[in-house]
């Protein structure tokens, strides 16, 4: 039987919700009797970082109806009755200690809708929901212990293909406020534009990306720690930074999206020393240091259309040759 992939699939859980909106998240029982063998719903797993939110109250900072391909490349795909909420992020506490700061899908199955924030006293007494359960879930592969599982390994599979044209993605985006209609027309403008750049070899997207180094890229050890002050180097130093044929410096590739923030000042918030590897994964350790800035994640404008208004946030990763310190 053919299966219609044009629109997202409705699992029975749609609430409906958009950025600004209050939810409670439902207790850790209500959340099981959704789950199958593998702690998934829709192949979109419930980890056990999650489970300290159950029962209580968040905003929804976007709705998940779409989601950028981090493993293969390939651009937004779709995911139905999914949101972010505010400021929730996975700590890595049940995957190894990872440090990348995912923002976490929430199945709106997981959730319902209420009308503001929740008392003081409510608050206090919702406490901390039993965890053991969940816990006890694999967050490893069963056949190989050194792999783990997580909503970014898993995305693939919870979520379906889509093309970067097709209008309802769109549509939900001003629907669900992600995004607001003069962001919709300029960033479509742009995207638009470098579709039309890439087919010719000559053409020049907007924003530009060049790296100017032929051989060994450079490097710079800040030795810098959560809290610090630095500013990001302007875009003319850090295309000295990085290499002509990738854009990359050290194996780390300078995305478009950080050019928005050169010559900007911002806090440390980490030093990432462990992630797990999305395609395989493995955890990495990286051999040259890696920052997080606080505040600063990826905005899905210009992303190309491919990856158009993706609402993950995503913290980009900074090597220390792209910064400096503020004294």
């Amino acid at each position: 039987m053919n299966v219609d992939n044009s629109r997202p699939q409705d699992n029975g859980h749609s609430l409906g919700l958009g950025a600004g909106d209050w939810v409670e998240v439902r207790s850790i029982g209500e959340v099981l009797a959704t789950l199958d063998s593998l702690g998934c719903l829709e192949a979109l797993p419930f980890m056990p970082e999650m489970v300290q939110y159950c029962g209580k109250r968040f905003r929804v900072f976007r709705s998940a109806h779409k989601a950028c391909d981090t493993i293969n490349k390939s651009g937004n795909r779709r995911m139905a009755n999914a949101v972010h909420l505010e400021g929730l992020r996975c700590d890595g506490q049940a995957h190894g200690g990872c440090q990348a700061r995912c923002l976490i899908f929430w199945k709106e199955a997981w959730l319902k809708r209420v009308s503001g924030p929740e008392s003081k006293e409510r608050a206090a007494a919702a406490g901390r929901a039993p965890d053991g359960a969940v816990l006890n879930r694999a967050t490893t592969l069963a056949e190989d212990p050194q792999r783990y599982r997580c909503q970014a390994t898993e995305l693939v599979r919870a979520t379906t293909p889509m093309q970067w044209w097709e209008p309802w993605q769109y549509v939900k985006d001003l629907a669900s406020r992600n995004f607001r209609l003069r962001d919709l027309l300029v960033y479509g403008l742009i995207a638009a534009y470098n579709a039309l750049m890439g087919l010719h070899w000559r053409g020049r997207p907007y924003p530009h990306i060049s790296g100017l180094v032929e051989g060994k890229t450079p490097s710079v050890d800040l030795k810098l720690k959560a809290g610090e002050l630095v500013e990001v180097r302007s875009k003319r130093e850090i295309m000295e930074t990085i290499a002509r044929k990738n854009s990359r410096n050290r194996g780390l590739w300078f995305d478009v999206e950080m050019l928005a923030f050169c010559g900007r000042k911002y806090r440390v918030l980490s030093r990432v020393d462990r992630l797990i590897d999305e395609r395989t994964g493995k955890m990495l350790q990286p051999t040259d240091a890696c920052i997080i800035l606080d505040g600063v994640v990826c905005s899905g404008c210009l992303s190309g259309a491919k990856r158009l208004f993706c609402p993950r946030a995503i913290y980009p990763y900074w090597h220390e040759v792209w910064l400096k310190r503020v004294e």
